[in-house]
């Protein structure tokens, strides 16, 4: 069909390496349930599966759950790396001991993201349900050290706070904390909430960010010019480099589903084998079933990524009436 002479096969893929997790964090899909048998990738299924993405030079490694509970995560990253993939994860930091940071450095990782939300131990606890804040911190300020004194480049570290109204008044410090552990990038990320009922733990609507609140934007253009005074790299998550850009208050009529890029681009593979139209899926809706392409251990991934039903959703994402699961991506979120 035309539309396969069109679209190209994705250069990149998020791989759920596994949806265990060592935290119940309140805006996770965790805190609520989770929609698939717990398990964890092989090598053997990785190499598989990337070895029919021909184009490949991007690969994401977390999903639902905590990479470092991987056992071949390692293996996985050099793998990937042998591919010349630029290779990246997010972890809550909790089990990064030293073994497993070397491990890190050896397998060729370019990038660790390590989600914190909180610039204290209380309100990380009151959000992420853990008295692993000052352990992680412990873990970040030796990894920090173990990078200068080696002498690498990679990984580069970041900070994630992924922002609403119970965390937000701690941005300004998470500054700081980033600069005393010397990480040089903070993102301020996305707070999606689900659309098909009041939500769970702090993933409601009432605790989301906006624009019309004058005390939000304060807090953000002077943790922004913090920031920039310590050598700090402060962005939102996604595309936009201001995190200002990320609470502006859009409306169904401006249909910010349009601008999805990810449908055409991006591979997101549960660790069941599951293809979803992409890694905020599963935080959107409880018909999690039906946001479900196809499934890579089943299908050579090229049926299912030039299939009608896929192409369908393509089509349809540039519409007015957008899948169910998508009706509320940068409408019905912040930061």
């Amino acid at each position: 069909m035309t539309s396969e002479v069109k679209l190209k096969l994705p250069n990149c893929i998020y791989i759920e390496t596994t949806n265990r997790c060592n935290l119940t964090c309140k805006s996770c899909i965790h805190y609520k349930d989770v929609w698939e048998p717990a398990r964890e990738f092989s090598l053997k299924e990785v190499e598989f599966i990337a070895d029919q993405l021909p184009g490949l030079d991007r690969a994401v490694l977390h999903g639902a759950g905590e990479p470092l509970l991987c056992q071949e995560l390692p293996a996985i990253i050099k793998y990937l790396k042998s591919r010349k993939a630029t290779v990246l994860f997010n972890t809550n930091g909790v089990l990064l001991d030293g073994k497993r940071r070397q491990a890190l450095i050896n397998s060729g990782l370019d990038e660790l993201r390590v989600s914190l939300d909180a610039a204290s131990s209380a309100t990380y606890k009151v959000i992420r349900n853990s008295n692993k804040f000052e352990l992680i911190l412990k873990n970040l300020r030796a990894f920090s050290r173990e990078i200068k004194t080696q002498k690498i480049k990679t990984p580069k570290l970041s900070l994630w706070f992924l922002g609403h109204r119970k965390n937000i008044s701690e941005l300004y410090d998470f500054i700081q904390l980033a600069a005393s552990l010397e990480i040089s990038e903070v993102y301020l990320q996305r707070f999606i909430y689900c659309l098909d009922e009041a939500g769970y733990g702090v993933a409601k609507s009432e605790y989301a960010l906006s624009d019309r609140d004058p005390e939000v934007i304060n807090l953000i253009e002077r943790s922004h010019e913090l920031a920039q005074k310590l050598g700090i790299r402060l962005a939102s998550s996604g595309l936009h480099n201001n995190p200002l850009l990320s609470i502006r208050k859009n409306t169904a009529k401006e249909a910010g589903w349009k601008n999805c890029y990810r449908f055409n681009q991006v591979l997101y593979v549960t660790v069941n084998g599951n293809i979803l139209p992409c890694c905020m899926v599963p935080f959107t809706t409880t018909d999690y079933h039906s946001t479900i392409i196809g499934n890579v251990l089943k299908d050579p991934v090229p049926d299912i990524w030039f299939d009608q039903k896929f192409q369908k959703l393509r089509e349809q994402i540039k519409t007015s009436s957008p899948p169910h699961f998508c009706r509320g991506c940068g409408v019905l979120w912040s930061i």
